[in-house]
């Protein structure tokens, strides 16, 4: 009797697991140059605010599944965005560079997006940053160079996904600017195109979605969350506008992927502030997708990765055993928007911008002599790069991956960095760590160490798509 009692409770068992949920709505969110120390920088930033030593936790850290993941390229152990970006979205490593297709860079791979399209899911792709950029673009586009922004254009109404949310096209006509307009062949292949968030919501109900961020916006990328404006599309906005989009057919399912993309430009500068806010914006938008898994949380799975860390960052400098992370807040504006003030300096006074003018700049954005006390070693740097900079009629710009930046807006942000205790080793990526951390239907799977391209056949194995 006990023998048979125990083929049934075994019995039992396997018909339970063989009819276990699947995810229906997947979310899979990015955060383009999130290591384990933006994260964990991130929370110990917030602790700070709240006055205590510690950690206040983000949202996504707080999934019942978190682990960390291997970033590797094909062709070398620190990758970039293009081929860490197919990794994630096919499931196949790659050489630098390249968009949607193996290390061969000829054969086309299709991505987990297609995966589920296939299975009759509706498919969304999203990101901070312009919809040809690496990362979303290897979701849809098959190409051998990461650069051919026209070219994977042309790729995204081929994929002919349901959703696309971003800053713009870079190259909307291409490298000459006499190709087909980008935004006239997409209306053709059946798309509406929105501007901003608030034409998208007056808008009616269409089958095919593009949404960009309102006119008078920089193609490349929507405004860093430090810097954002009345108007201005954020990605948690991007977010709303998906869960809207897909809520008016639930019955199909569907498969959303959202790039967190500012992390890592910021990260390629050094600007911590503006990190740790984009890392914050990110979490805000994560909130939106866990405001759905609630109302379906046996169908829904939300996944939070990174496709590399880029920076080197740090949580401590100089040997010495101490953070203030909280002076980071005093900051009020990125380098970027910061070297951008500096510009319009220039033009408002024809280039004679006094020192007194440049250290209230500074007072104001920076905090510097007043919620920050500066070195005397640190005021001298600032008054020596001033009188370099600005004892010539062309200033000679800092340079890093995605922007230049005044060299008076270097400084300050190496001096609060500084300040905070904080240091970066490159301006470039590295082999560190990222996070993965999961809830929901198949989380569960998300329990041992990972590579990232392990991730994407992981969300099929629990969305139940036949991975290719």
């Amino acid at each position: 009797m006990k023998k048979i009692s125990m083929m049934l409770v075994t019995l039992f068992l396997f018909i339970v697991a063989g009819f276990a949920q699947q995810a229906k709505y997947v979310f899979y969110f990015i955060g383009d140059g999130m290591g384990i120390n933006q994260v964990n920088g991130t929370e110990m930033y917030r602790g700070e605010l709240d006055h205590k030593i510690g950690t206040t936790p983000l949202l996504f850290t707080q999934f019942p599944s978190m682990t960390v993941a291997t970033t590797y390229a094909a062709n070398n152990g620190i990758t970039d965005s293009a081929a860490s970006g197919t990794a994630l979205a096919t499931g196949h490593k790659t050489k630098y560079g390249t968009i949607g297709m193996l290390a061969d860079q000829k054969t086309p791979t299709n991505s987990i997006a297609v995966w589920a399209k296939k299975q009759g899911a509706r498919v969304g792709i999203s990101t901070s940053v312009s919809i040809d950029h690496a990362t979303p673009a290897a979701f849809y586009a098959h190409q051998p160079d990461r650069h051919m922004y026209y070219e994977i254009g042309n790729d995204l109404m081929k994929a002919n996904f349901d959703f696309y949310a971003a800053s713009d096209f870079l190259l909307p006509q291409g490298k000459d600017g006499k190709q087909p307009s980008l935004y006239e062949l997409a209306q053709q292949a059946g798309y509406t195109i929105y501007r901003g968030y608030d034409e998208y919501q007056k808008g009616s109900n269409k089958e095919k979605v593009i949404l960009f961020q309102p006119e008078g916006g920089a193609n490349k990328s929507i405004p860093y969350a430090i810097d954002r404006k009345q108007g201005d599309m954020s990605l948690q906005e991007i977010v709303k506008a998906g869960i809207d989009f897909f809520s008016k057919d639930l019955s199909k399912g569907f498969f959303f992927m959202v790039e967190g993309g500012e992390i890592d430009w910021a990260c390629h500068s050094n600007d911590a502030a503006t990190v740790f806010r984009e890392v914050i914006d990110m979490d805000n938008a994560i909130k939106e997708a866990y405001e759905f898994y609630q109302k379906h949380p046996d169908e829904t799975l939300i996944v939070v990765t990174a496709d590399h860390e880029t920076g080197g960052f740090t949580l401590g400098i100089k040997g010495k055993s101490k953070l203030n992370l909280k002076a980071l807040a005093s900051q009020k504006m990125s380098e970027k928007a910061f070297t951008e003030l500096i510009n319009n300096m220039r033009k408002e006074t024809g280039n004679k911008v006094s020192w007194e003018m440049i250290q209230q700049a500074l007072k104001e954005n920076f905090g510097f002599w007043d919620t920050l006390t500066l070195t005397d070693a640190q005021e001298t740097r600032l008054k020596n790069i001033y009188n370099e900079s600005f004892g010539n009629k062309d200033a000679i710009l800092k340079e890093s991956e995605y922007q230049k930046a005044e060299p008076i807006a270097a400084a300050a942000k190496e001096i609060i960095s500084e300040i905070a205790w904080i240091g970066w080793t490159t301006g470039g990526h590295t082999a560190g760590f990222v996070p993965v951390a999961a809830i929901g239907a198949g989380s569960e799977l998300f329990h041992h160490r990972t590579d990232n391209a392990e991730i994407p056949r992981t969300i099929a194995k629990a969305a139940g798509y036949i991975a290719e």
